[in-house]
């Protein structure tokens, strides 16, 4: 695994761009987000969502993967026909430590298994993801990075990220401490949104 070192308000534009070239040809890769590290692939990219459950040791539908979109435009190619309220709730929270579990479309669907028919799609505050997801071919797929035993633990340091998946992913992006606290998620697939989980994003 290459360990790659940004800076996490001015990121290296060279660097970025041997990243993304890399992400694009298959490769997994670990990154900072606006809350907790998280390990991801293109969307598109089977055999990295597969490789990805195997670190994880996760089946796929266990694995809670998101979507890591570059802005709100961008997601409706990955969802029916957002609502209004939900757009507006989208458009007040994004970007930020927030996912929406949405419809997902047949596009979505043809890349995971069991036709998955719904989708965690993010939007983090993040610099470095800021940059990135413009020079990829398609939004990353992740899961947050945590421990694969029982114990419920989130790597927040990149040295101890390094030495824990040396062996289990291709790129690790170094963009200092991470937060320890997972998202506020919330469900817009029912008839309201409701709260599945309060994270470090406030609800009000």
């Amino acid at each position: 695994m290459q360990r790659i070192f940004f800076h996490i308000q001015n990121p290296n534009v060279r660097d970025l761009r041997e990243v993304a070239a890399r992400i694009n040809q298959g490769e997994i890769v670990i990154f900072p987000t606006d809350t907790i590290y998280a390990l991801g692939c293109l969307m598109t990219n089977r055999q990295g969502i597969e490789r990805i459950c195997r670190v994880t040791n996760k089946k796929e539908k266990q694995a809670r993967m998101s979507l890591i979109c570059q802005d709100i435009s961008s997601i409706s190619k990955y969802t029916p026909q957002i609502s209004n309220e939900v757009f507006r709730t989208m458009k007040r929270y994004l970007p930020g430590p927030y996912t929406f579990i949405l419809k997902s479309n047949n596009y979505v669907q043809k890349f995971f298994r069991n036709n998955r028919d719904e989708i965690g799609v993010r939007i983090p505050q993040n610099k470095i993801l800021e940059e990135l997801l413009p020079l990829l071919d398609a939004p990353l797929i992740s899961t947050s990075l945590n421990s694969v035993d029982n114990i419920q633990k989130y790597y927040t340091d990149p040295d101890e990220i390094e030495v824990e998946f040396e062996h289990k992913a291709d790129l690790l992006l170094d963009g200092g401490i991470g937060d320890n606290e997972e998202s506020t998620v919330l469900d817009c697939t029912g008839q309201e949104i409701t709260l599945v989980r309060e994270g470090k994003g406030p609800v009000e």
